[in-house]
């Protein structure tokens, strides 16, 4: 996290103490680096220039509007996977044509909503879904682009709620039925199959997974090939991992030194669908301490004002967060193991457990690379409120997404007598 570093005593998010947000915005309180989003998303350019990728960001990883324009600004296409990120999308500014859209589940009338803007591409998830498609287009009398999202029965070697590309998974079709559903395109005539399309999990440490997958896919050309169909695209998705704890994943560059040679076998134009790569690292949740408590067997318990409701990664994927405080204090007495939670009424409300972290009622604490799947995965469980974002370029920052108030948490809701 190059961008959230300590000057002296103080956890700064570049130019900014993050101190100082805290006593304009409040706690709970995301922050993102504007700086390591775009250089980020740079980095994957760079690394894969020598096939020259449409990067299409991954909404769901992050989908405030202020991030989706940065990204936009600098020449992202967006990844979407509802109608809901479709909105998003627009009134961020993308070009309909740097659109690619995912999900299993596309309800008609999102399927309608997408063909009325002319997105650039459907990554299909099963025959159901293409004849849907195809049914759809033909009300419109249109043409919907498709890539057929392959399911290349390939173990990423993640967390199982994340593992996208094994055959027991609901992700996309088998490799037989792919060829079978392209070798019957016929049967489809409002449907131009442009692509293939492949995503096998997300926080994918290792480039092996990712050549294992791209070979199954080289073979399918290659049989496709000989019965005269060439195939324009090929979407190789993302989750390429990042720094939580201890890992190690490889560089984007090392990625790309190992990935891009076959797809350069391809001749076809390709996209890349990051998100955690970009934002995982860009951003924060700060939370302030409420109290110190210890249970009956001496358990020390740090109790924060952010919950799971604000951050579930943790509770849902046991999924580790480096925890620091925003204003270091130096400890007289060696520290005890301690598990950071949070007010909401569950066991399994935490941001981190067994911590040696020195704190007292009041101060601050930064959970760090929570720019991905933080606030995007958020709810208003127990009615808590959501927490405000804000965006940080040098020294200047900018609020971006404001607290919910205790009348949003009812705003859409109609009390009646029955």
């Amino acid at each position: 996290m190059h961008y959230f570093r300590y000057k002296g005593k103080k956890l700064y998010c570049e130019d900014t103490p993050l101190e100082t947000l805290t006593g304009k915005f409040g706690t709970p309180l995301y922050v993102y680096s504007h700086r390591a989003i775009i250089e980020h998303f740079e980095e994957l350019k760079k690394a894969f220039s020598l096939v020259d990728p449409l990067i299409c960001y991954s909404v769901k990883a992050n989908s405030n509007l202020a991030i989706l324009k940065t990204l936009i600004k600098q020449g992202a296409g967006l990844d979407i996977v509802s109608g809901g990120e479709l909105f998003r999308a627009e009134k961020a500014g993308c070009v309909y044509k740097k659109i690619v859209y995912a999900s299993v589940g596309k309800t008609s009338q999102e399927i309608e909503y997408a063909l009325k803007k002319k997105i650039f591409m459907f990554n299909a998830e099963s025959l159901s879904e293409l004849q849907r498609i195809n049914d759809i287009a033909a009300k419109h009398n249109k043409k919907a682009a498709v890539s057929i999202r392959v399911n290349p029965d390939v173990d990423s070697k993640t967390h199982k709620y994340i593992t996208t590309g094994r055959k027991e998974t609901k992700f996309g079709v088998p490799l037989p039925e792919a060829e079978r559903i392209i070798l019957s395109r016929a049967n489809l005539p409002f449907v131009e199959i442009k692509g293939l399309h492949i995503h096998i999990g997300s926080q994918i440490t290792s480039e092996k997974p990712f050549v294992r997958a791209i070979n199954k896919i080289l073979n399918l050309l290659g049989r496709l090939k000989q019965k005269n169909i060439r195939l324009e695209y090929f979407n190789i998705g993302g989750g390429f991992g990042i720094v939580y704890n201890r890992e190690k994943p490889k560089t984007a560059s090392a990625l790309a030194k190992a990935i891009v040679p076959l797809l350069r076998k391809t001749r076809m134009k390709i996209i890349l669908e990051p998100g955690r790569f970009i934002v995982g690292n860009a951003g924060v949740l700060l939370t302030k301490v409420l109290y110190l408590k210890k249970s009956l067997n001496n358990k020390l318990f740090i109790i924060t004002d952010a919950a799971m409701n604000d951050l579930l990664r943790p509770s849902l994927y046991g999924a580790y967060h480096n925890i620091l405080p925003v204003v270091k204090r130096r400890s007289i007495s060696a520290l005890p193991l301690a598990d950071i939670v949070g007010p909401v009424c569950e066991s399994g409300d935490f941001l981190g457990k067994n911590r040696r972290l020195y704190c007292q009622p009041g101060d601050l604490l930064a959970v760090m690379s929570a720019g991905a799947y933080g606030f995007s995965m958020a709810s208003n469980y127990n009615s808590r409120c959501k927490p405000a974002e804000v965006i940080v370029k040098g020294d200047k920052y900018f609020l971006v997404g404001r607290r919910q108030s205790y009348k949003d948490l009812i705003s859409k809701e109609i009390m009646v007598d029955v």
